[in-house]
């Protein structure tokens, strides 16, 4: 009969280490799987061919990039206050099975489909509570006490779970539901070979991963946790209403009857609104000031434009100016504060198109927050006329 023990680490801790190998001197396991993907395992251990520079500016995720390098950042953060190399657990779990010459298995899913799926099924609004969260914990982290030890303990894993779970309840579902369903499937596949199967994950998938072991009808089909995730494109949708809402807009005070005056004040300050905001922003990324006359530029532009953003302006000419090179994604990774990470050109060519992009966005909501006001006109009377002349109009042609 197959026997399957699993052993609960953190990621940062000396003590998940010392766990890991005492677990495997006294279980004396057929197998040790451990949660890595070859992926990770290969960035742990060996030199790996960076991107180019061309090759991160033209995938234009540049969202979910940031994303990852402030995770990386943060765990680097904590794992400098408590001197273990995140991964270290899973490192020494490989040695120690190596030690007592018994195989190693990958149990993980795919990091990169990970993150794609993750970033993928959040909601906007959980995007941008996510990204918040994660540049205020760059601020927080740097100096706070942290019991790395604690994390092992399910109590206080389990609350930070739900917690999690109650601020991104998508993003909660591919970082931990999905993979305690991936990690059991890999545990139960290794339980059909092997008589005893230790597996080394870390603790916030314990209480999840023994849930599907207990049950393994209960699993998700395997094929659905690693495919692409194949959402509404929702980024060409709100681009297309923003379009279609605007040429409405400027439809109905053209054929109000208020002026061509106002229609052009209108065009005017949806030109200044939008791109003001996106200079800002862009500034405040710490870009150039070529890159923040570019945002201006052509942001008014590109949000009338589904397939267009006006980041991917600023970056470009961010990237001219600062030449960013591809061996600084090491440097963003090693850097011990966010100042040192900003004062990195590639970081800074990806934050700028990040901002730039937010800025924008904020724009366009302020104008139809504002516009009406601004030009000092009354939206009901506007709009009920321009569309009561464009009917009639309409009915004259047909």
């Amino acid at each position: 009969m197959t026997e399957i023990r699993l052993v609960g680490t953190a990621h940062v801790s000396q003590k998940s280490v010392e766990d890991v190998r005492a677990a495997i001197e006294e279980f004396e396991p057929d197998i040790v799987g451990v949660e890595l993907d070859r992926g990770r395992y290969t960035s742990l251990t060996e030199e790996v061919p960076e991107p180019s520079v061309a090759d991160i500016l033209k995938r234009g995720n540049f969202g979910q990039l940031l994303v990852q390098w402030v995770l990386t950042y943060i765990q680097q953060r904590i794992g400098a206050e408590t001197g273990v190399k995140p991964g270290s657990e899973m490192l020494a779990a490989i040695e120690e099975a190596q030690t007592h010459q018994k195989p190693v298995a990958f149990i993980d899913r795919d990091i990169r489909i990970t993150l794609a799926r993750f970033w993928g099924n959040m909601g906007v609004w959980e995007k941008i509570k996510f990204i918040g969260a994660l540049l205020y914990s760059l601020v927080s982290v740097e100096g706070e006490e942290i019991d790395v030890d604690a994390l092992t303990n399910q109590d206080v894993v389990s609350a930070a779970m739900e917690e999690f779970r109650k601020f991104s309840p998508r993003g909660a579902q591919a970082l931990i539901d999905e993979r305690d369903a991936y990690l059991a499937h890999q545990v139960l596949m290794l339980g059909s070979r092997y008589e005893r199967v230790l597996a080394v994950v870390g603790a916030g998938h314990i209480q999840g991963v023994q849930r599907y072991l207990d049950a393994p009808e209960t699993l998700p089909p395997l094929p659905t946790l690693t495919a692409e995730v194949k959402g509404l494109p929702w980024g060409k949708i709100i681009g297309a209403t923003v379009t279609g809402l605007f040429l409405l807009l400027f439809a109905a005070i053209a054929f109000s009857g208020v002026g061509l005056d106002v229609l052009l004040a209108a065009f005017a300050y949806w030109i200044l609104i939008t791109g003001a905001l996106s200079a800002v922003f862009t500034l405040a990324a710490g870009g150039h000031p070529l890159s923040a006359a570019t945002a201006f530029t052509v942001s008014w532009m590109t949000s009338l434009n589904p397939v267009l953003a006006a980041g991917w302006f600023a970056a470009a000419v961010e990237a001219k100016i600062r030449k960013p090179t591809a061996g600084e994604l090491r440097q963003i990774i090693a850097a011990e504060t966010f100042s040192e990470m900003r004062r990195i050109p590639l970081f800074r060519v990806v934050l700028v198109a990040a901002l730039a992009n937010v800025g924008c966005t904020i724009g366009v909501v302020a104008y139809f927050l504002f516009i009406f006001p601004v030009l000092g006109i009354d939206p009901t009377v506007v709009i009920t006329d321009g569309f009561s002349n464009m009917l009639q109009m309409i009915q004259a042609l047909f």
